[in-house]
C-alpha cells in the first residue's frame, strides 16, 4: 500500500536525516559533474519528420552548401551621416578589412562579400541584399559549420572582434543570427533567484519561522540542481531545446516548493497534537506525500504526452522537464523528512514563537476562538464560503462570465515565433534587426531557402527562379547556387514581410501549393520550401493540428484519475470543465497582451508578437497536470467532510473553508515564481511565466474558492452519484483514501480522503 511505503520512507529519512543528506549532496555533486563532463548545450532544431521544410533542409544537407549549419549576420553602416558604400572612400575601405577579419575566426567557413560585390558593380550587390538601395547599410553573412562542432567560444570571439572593430574603423556594426540565439546565456538566472525570495518572504508570512520558511527553499534548490544537471547530461544525448532549462527551473521550482509546502503544513499540524518530531515527519510523507507522488505523477504524464504532436524538440523538451517534476517529487519524500528529522525541536519551538506572536496579533477575540494559529483565517474562509454557497446561481453565473469573457480573445490566436524586433534596444541583435528592416525591408530578417532538385528537367530553375520572383509577396532572390556533384539548387529569397508577420506564413503556403507546383509542372523535379521561417511556420501548424489529441488525451486522463479518486462522475466533470475555463482564460489574456499590447510596458515587453507556436500546447499540458494539485487536495477534504457528516453543504463549507488558506498560500508562491519570469528578456520566457502565473491565480481564486463551491451547492448530493454497476467495476483503495492515522494509533475511523 503506497500510504505504508511513505510512511516507512519517511520515518527513515527522519530518523537518519544526515545520511539522506549526505546522499542527495553526493547525487547532486555527481550530477553535476556529469553535466560537466558529458553533458552538452541545448540546442533548438525546429523540424518534425514529413515537413516540406524538413525536407528542403535534407537536401541542402545533400549539397553540402554549408546553408544547413549555423549562421550570424554582422551588419554595419557609417558613422558619418553623408557616406555610402557606393564611395571608394573610408566606409568600403573598412567593409573590406571587416569582413577579411569575420573570415579569418575560428569555424568560419565563409562569408559574403559586399565589398567585392560592389568591385564588380552596385546592381549586383542590391539585388543580393548585400548592400542597401541608399548604400548606407551592409550586411556580411557569416557561414559555420553545424553546432555541434561549435561552442559559446566562438559567440564569444565574434563579440570580441565587433568590440575591436567599432574601436578602429568609422562604422557602426551590430549582429545578430542564430549563433546569438543558440549560444547566448539563456534567461532565467536572475529570474530563479527573484522567484526563490518571493518564495521565501510568502513562506515566511504564512508559517511565521524562518526555520519553516528555509526547509522548502533548500530542498527546492536541492531538487533543482540535481534535475537541471540531468537535463545538461540528456543534451549530451539528444537535442535539448533552449527553453527546456528556463521551463523547468520555472516549473522545477514552483511545484517543488508547493509539494514541500503541503508535506510541512501536515507536519506542523502533527507537532501541534504532541507528536515527536520525527514520528510526526513520517506521518506527514504517509499522508501529504500521497498527493504529492499522484499530482507530481500527474504532471509527467501530462508533459510527456506532448510526444502526440510528433514534433521531436518538444517530445524531448517535455522529457527534460519532467525529469525536474519527477526529481522534486523524489525530494519532497525523501529529502524533506530528513530536513525535518534534523531541525527536529527547533521546528517546533519556532512554531510556538510563531503561533504566540500570531495570537498576540489576532488579539482576545481570536484566543477566545481558537488559540491555535490560523483559526481566525479559517473563519474568515467559511463565512465566504458560506455566502458562496447561500447564493451559489449569482456567483456561478458571474464567475463562469468572467472567465468566458477573458476567453474570448483566444478567437484571435495566431503563432509564430517572435523574431529578433521583439527584443529589448539594448541588444545588439535587436539594432542589427532594425537597421536591416530598415535598409533591405522587414523579410531581410527572416530569408527563405528553396531547395531544388532538378533532375531529367535542367529548365526548370529558369522558371522557377522567375515564378518566385514574380510573386507579390517576395522582395528579391539572391543568385541560384547550384552542386555540382549533386546538381541541387538552392534559392535564398526575401519575403517583404517580416518573419513574425502573418503575411509571411502565407507567401510560404501560397509558394508550396501555387507557385512551385505551376514552375515545376508535372515532371520530375522537385523543389520544397525551408528556412527558420519556413520551419516554425510548419511547427506552428503541426503543433495546432495535434493540440486537439493532446487535450482530449489529458481531460480523459484526468476524468478517469479523479473517478477512481472520488468514486463519482459529476465531480470529475466539473473539474475537468472548469479546468477548461481557467486555461482558456489564461490563453485569452496572452493574446490580450503579447498580441494586441495591453499590459504589455508592465512586464517589458515592447512589441507586440505572436504567440510561440509551442506554448499553448506545453502550457495546457502543464497547467492539467498541476491543477489536479489543487482538485484533488480540495475536495478530498470536502469528500471526507461528507463521509463524516453526510450533509452536502456542511461538507463543502468546511472543507473548502479548511484548504482555502494553504491552497492560496502555495498558488501565491507558484504565481510569484512564474511572475518573476515574465519580466524576462525572451518573448518565449515572458510567455511562459505570464501564461503560468495567470492560470494558477485564476484556479486558485475564482476556481476553487468560487466556482467549486457554487457547483457544488447546485449540485447537491448528486456530487457523489456513481452507478452501482460502474461502482462494481472500479478498483479500491482510491488514491486519496488517508487511513495511516488509524492503523498508527489504533483507533477506529471512518475512511477519509487524503488531508494535507
Amino acid at each position: 500500500m503506497l500510504s505504508k511505503a511513505l510512511l516507512r520512507l519517511g520515518a527513515s529519512a527522519a530518523r537518519h536525516p544526515w545520511r539522506v543528506i549526505a546522499a542527495w549532496l553526493i547525487a547532486a555533486t555527481l550530477a553535476v559533474l556529469a553535466a560537466i563532463a558529458i553533458g552538452g548545450r541545448t540546442a533548438d532544431s525546429m523540424t518534425a519528420p514529413g515537413l516540406d521544410s524538413q525536407r528542403a533542409a535534407e537536401l541542402i544537407e545533400r549539397a553540402g552548401t554549408g546553408q544547413e549549419g549555423m549562421t550570424a549576420q554582422v551588419v554595419v553602416t557609417p558613422l558619418d551621416d553623408g557616406a555610402t558604400f557606393f564611395d571608394h572612400g573610408s566606409a568600403r575601405t573598412a567593409l573590406t578589412r571587416l569582413q577579411t577579419e569575420v573570415k579569418r575566426l575560428p569555424h568560419v567557413l565563409g562569408t559574403s562579400d559586399p565589398a567585392g560585390a560592389l568591385d564588380a558593380g552596385g546592381d549586383t550587390t542590391v539585388r543580393g541584399g548585400l548592400v542597401s538601395a541608399d548604400g548606407r547599410t551592409a550586411v556580411v553573412r557569416v557561414q559555420y559549420p553545424d553546432q555541434s562542432r561549435l561552442s559559446a567560444e566562438d559567440l564569444d570571439a565574434l563579440v570580441d572582434l565587433g568590440d575591436r572593430l567599432r574601436a578602429e574603423l568609422p562604422l557602426r556594426i551590430e549582429m545578430g543570427g542564430n549563433l546569438f540565439y543558440v549560444f547566448s546565456d539563456p534567461d532565467g538566472g536572475a529570474s530563479e533567484l527573484i522567484g526563490l525570495l518571493a518564495a521565501a518572504a510568502i513562506l515566511f508570512l504564512a508559517f511565521g519561522s524562518l526555520v519553516a520558511a528555509a526547509l522548502p527553499i533548500g530542498m527546492a534548490v536541492f531538487g533543482l540542481t540535481v534535475g537541471v544537471a540531468t537535463m545538461t547530461v540528456l543534451a549530451g544525448v539528444t537535442d535539448v531545446p533552449t527553453f527546456a532549462p528556463v521551463l523547468g527551473s520555472m516549473v522545477g521550482l514552483g511545484v517543488g516548493i508547493d509539494y514541500a509546502l503541503f508535506v510541512l503544513a501536515r507536519h506542523r499540524e502533527y507537532l501541534a497534537r504532541g507528536l515527536d518530531p520525527r514520528e510526526a515527519a513520517g506521518r506527514a510523507v504517509a499522508t501529504a506525500g500521497r498527493p504529492v507522488v499522484f499530482a507530481g505523477g500527474t504532471v509527467v504524464v501530462s508533459i510527456l504526452g506532448l510526444a502526440v504532436a510528433n514534433v521531436p524538440f518538444m517530445t524531448v523538451g517535455g522529457l527534460a522537464v519532467s525529469i525536474v517534476v519527477l526529481t522534486m517529487v523524489v525530494a519532497s519524500v525523501t529529502l524533506l523528512p530528513a530536513f525535518l528529522g534534523a531541525a527536529g525541536p527547533r521546528l517546533a519551538r519556532a512554531d510556538r514563537i510563531g503561533r504566540a506572536l500570531q495570537t498576540r496579533k489576532l488579539g482576545r477575540l481570536a484566543r477566545r476562538r481558537n488559540p491555535a494559529a490560523g483559526a481566525a483565517h479559517a473563519a474568515g474562509w467559511r463565512r465566504w464560503i458560506g455566502h458562496v454557497s447561500r447564493h451559489p446561481v449569482p456567483y456561478v453565473v458571474g464567475a463562469a462570465g468572467l472567465l468566458l469573457t477573458a476567453t474570448l480573445p483566444v478567437l484571435g490566436l495566431r503563432v509564430g515565433l517572435p523574431d529578433d524586433g521583439s527584443l529589448p534596444h539594448s541588444r545588439t541583435e535587436r539594432r542589427a534587426y532594425d537597421l536591416v528592416a530598415e535598409g533591405f525591408g522587414p523579410g531581410t530578417n527572416g530569408p527563405l531557402v528553396i531547395a531544388a532538385d532538378p533532375t531529367g528537367d535542367p529548365g526548370v530553375l529558369d522558371r522557377l527562379v522567375g515564378a518566385v520572383a514574380a510573386d507579390p509577396g517576395i522582395a528579391s532572390v539572391a543568385p541560384t547556387h547550384i552542386d555540382r556533384a549533386t546538381g541541387i539548387a538552392t534559392l535564398v529569397v526575401f519575403p517583404t514581410t517580416s518573419p513574425q508577420d502573418k503575411a509571411t506564413a502565407d507567401t510560404i503556403a501560397r509558394l508550396r501549393t501555387d507557385v512551385l507546383p505551376t514552375a515545376i509542372g508535372h515532371g520530375p523535379a522537385r523543389a520544397h520550401v525551408g528556412g527558420a521561417a519556413a520551419s516554425l511556420s510548419d511547427v506552428g501548424q503541426r503543433t495546432s493540428q495535434r493540440l486537439p489529441v493532446l487535450v482530449a488525451a489529458v481531460l480523459a486522463m484526468s476524468f478517469l484519475l479523479l473517478m477512481l479518486v472520488f468514486r463519482s462522475i459529476l465531480v470529475p466533470l466539473k473539474a475537468v470543465l472548469l479546468n477548461l475555463l481557467s486555461i482558456g482564460a489564461a490563453y485569452g489574456i496572452m493574446v490580450a497582451v503579447f498580441q494586441w499590447g495591453w499590459g504589455g510596458a508592465l512586464i517589458g515587453l515592447e512589441a507586440t508578437v505572436p504567440i510561440v507556436s509551442f506554448i499553448p500546447m506545453f502550457l495546457f499540458a502543464i497547467l492539467f497536470g498541476l491543477s489536479m494539485d489543487y482538485e484533488v487536495f480540495l475536495l478530498s477534504r470536502v469528500r471526507e467532510e461528507y463521509l463524516r457528516t453526510g450533509d452536502n453543504g456542511t461538507a463543502i463549507v468546511e472543507g473548502v473553508s479548511r484548504t482555502a488558506r494553504i491552497i492560496t498560500s502555495a498558488a501565491l508562491i507558484m504565481v510569484a515564481v512564474f511572475l518573476s519570469f515574465a519580466v524576462a528578456e525572451d518573448p518565449s520566457t515572458k510567455m511562459f511565466g505570464l501564461g503560468l502565473a495567470t492560470a494558477i491565480f485564476i484556479d486558485a481564486t475564482v476556481v476553487r474558492m468560487v466556482l467549486v463551491p457554487a457547483t457544488m451547492t447546485l449540485l447537491g448530493r448528486t456530487n457523489w452519484w456513481l452507478p452501482k454497476w460502474l461502482d462494481r467495476m472500479l478498483p479500491r483503495g482510491p488514491v486519496g483514501t488517508d487511513d495511516t492515522d488509524a492503523e498508527s494509533t489504533g483507533q477506529a475511523r471512518r475512511p477519509r480522503l487524503v488531508d494535507r
